[in-house]
């Protein structure tokens, strides 16, 4: 059994993080219960050596996002959690959460501030007050929602030398160096990715080669190829193609991307049109195809998770309270939804922590 962690919005059934096992073999859903109670732990990360699961707490008050932590929780061996202390984000509303690949920093995105933030993390998994906080600055075109910047999204490249984040409100995947000793960024703006005004860039994935990316475009409907240059820390965009099938007329906002470990296949999700967009990518020209869509089984796939095989996607449907398997074919990178699922409130994000 493969165990999986659950972040959620708590404003209804919901009371927190909760864990659940994924059945390699037949792909079935197990196990649900309660992990650990917590505010609006609207997305999470895994430590990568250490058994330490890393969350976002997006805690309103009067109506506005106030007092926002990043917390640090032990896994113990029947994947308990149990809390180690928080530290604040350095913002307000955090929508992303990541470590770098020694696990030595965490990053952080401050969607309501429009900020980002490093912090260090100490030798047994705990969070240190942060390092870096940078207040992105400008505005895009669409006035509602990009009347100032939204950073949604930070993650370090596969180099380790750079952090790059995703800014909704300017059009902009901007570019750090990243201090590893001293947890800490440094702007590059050589390196700062400007999309097309009014897509609003909300995630990105990076391929398994290393010189390849994908940013998916919340407001333009739209999944962004690009050659990543890991020396430089520079994007080139190579071609974008729309997430939603043509002619189709629905109001309708991505959320996640990821690829699939194989590296031909990218999915993104599509919230209006509820559906889960396939792709299929070219190495040697660098460029995406479409290869079909499929429903997600529910409303509002906020994100969806590749489970450590390769084997299974995993949907969660925000706005249907539900988290759906589909088996993915890795000939042909098309996804058949299978008979398995879970009911928990408002699901946001999925972690596997095998």
């Amino acid at each position: 059994m493969i165990p999986f962690y659950i972040g959620t919005y708590t404003a209804g059934s919901s009371q927190g993080i909760y864990r659940a096992t994924l059945d390699p073999a037949s792909g079935q859903l197990q196990n649900l219960e309660l992990a650990a109670h917590v505010d609006n732990p609207t997305f999470l990360t895994l430590h990568p050596t250490l058994p330490v699961l890393y969350s976002c707490s997006e805690v309103r008050r009067d109506g506005k996002r106030e007092n926002s932590q990043l917390m640090a929780f032990r896994i113990g061996m029947h994947g308990q959690l149990t809390a180690m202390g928080g530290q604040p984000s350095g913002g307000s509303g955090p929508s992303y959460v990541a470590t770098d690949r020694t696990g030595r920093v965490a990053l952080v995105a401050n969607y309501g501030s429009g900020s980002i933030s490093s912090l260090p993390i100490s030798a047994d998994g705990a969070l240190g007050p942060f390092a870096t906080s940078i207040q992105h600055i400008g505005r895009g075109v669409d006035p509602d929602r990009q009347e100032s910047p939204h950073a949604h999204c930070i993650m370090s490249d596969p180099s380790n030398r750079f952090a790059c984040a995703v800014d909704l409100g300017i059009d902009q995947v901007l570019v750090y160096a990243l201090d590893v000793a001293r947890a800490t960024l440094v702007p590059n703006p050589a390196g700062h990715f400007q999309a097309q005004p009014g897509t609003g860039p909300r995630h990105l994935a990076f391929h398994p080669d290393g010189q390849h990316a994908f940013i998916i475009n919340e407001l333009g409907n739209s999944l962004t190829a690009a050659r990543w240059d890991a020396e430089s820390g520079t994007f080139t965009a190579l071609n974008t193609v729309s997430t939603l099938p043509n002619g189709v007329a629905v109001h309708n906002t991505t959320a996640e991307v990821l690829v699939h470990p194989q590296g031909r296949f990218v999915y993104g999700s599509n919230r209006g049109h509820d559906s889960l967009a396939i792709f299929e990518f070219n190495t040697e020209t660098g460029k995406l195809s479409a290869l079909g869509h499929v429903g997600s089984g529910g409303k509002t796939p906020r994100n969806f998770r590749l489970d450590p095989t390769g084997n299974f996607l995993l949907a969660a449907n925000q706005d249907s309270d539900s988290i759906v398997v589909f088996r993915i074919d890795d000939q042909t990178g098309q996804l058949t939804q299978l008979h398995s699922s879970l009911q928990v409130g408002s699901p946001c994000c999925i972690k596997f922590a095998a």
